[in-house]
């Protein structure tokens, strides 16, 4: 190969090799960002319930059987950045999240700093990094609807896990009584549980139209 073919020829591999890694420096900042506005944003939700009190006959009001609470959609948008973003640009994501979070800037709900780690949602944010990696790597490789519903609702059951498991050890280590664990673990988790589900397995299935997006152009 003659040296007028072979010059312009490295340089398109070394155009090529500054593009991909540039973009992904993007893919991970804009992730960044959607996960510390999701920890911000938030709305109020309102379903119907049937009170416990109702079967023991005792005169009920229409506001009983309303149920509404605040809810913010961050795991959702944090299991969104996972499919949509991939494997490892989606997990560095996470990753820096927390990173700033405990050690630079107080982006999470409740604040931020090292002493974060003493309150009692902080299970559910260390868990989205270990449950981010393992299902948007699963979502990489199995496209059926079945997994994409599957891995939805393991992942949402092991951070609530995680979460829950993580409030009681601090609730325990600060002599706190088991009806404020519980309110804790109502508010945290409870019904809660329901509307990540079904939130991520909606940005399960955006975020993987999308992936596929980002690797035509990748590739």
């Amino acid at each position: 190969m003659t040296q007028e073919v072979l010059i312009p020829k490295m340089r398109r591999i070394e155009r090529r090799k500054f593009k991909i890694p540039l973009l992904s420096l993007v893919l991970v900042a804009l992730g960044l960002l959607m996960i510390i506005f999701s920890s911000f944003i938030g709305f109020e939700l309102k379903h119907y319930v049937v009170p416990i009190s109702v079967f023991f006959g005792k005169a009920m009001f229409v506001e009983d059987y309303i149920y509404s609470f605040y809810y913010i959609p961050q795991l959702p948008v944090i299991m969104f950045v996972g499919a949509a973003l991939g494997q490892k640009i989606g997990t560095m994501a996470v990753f820096l999240y927390l990173i700033l979070g405990l050690f630079f800037i107080p982006i999470f709900g409740l604040g931020g700093g090292i002493s974060y780690l003493g309150e009692y949602s902080c299970g559910y944010i260390l868990a989205c990094f270990p449950v981010v990696a393992v299902c948007s790597g699963i979502l990489g490789k199995r496209h059926s609807i079945l997994t994409t519903f599957l891995v939805a609702i393991f992942g949402i059951l092991t951070i609530h896990f995680c979460g829950i498991i993580y409030m009681i050890l601090v609730a325990l280590i600060k002599q706190d009584s088991w009806s404020f664990i519980s309110g804790w673990i109502n508010v945290q988790s409870g019904i809660k549980i329901v509307y990540d589900i079904v939130g991520t397995i909606v940005a399960f299935f955006v975020g993987k139209f999308i992936n596929e997006g980002l690797r035509f152009i990748t590739d």
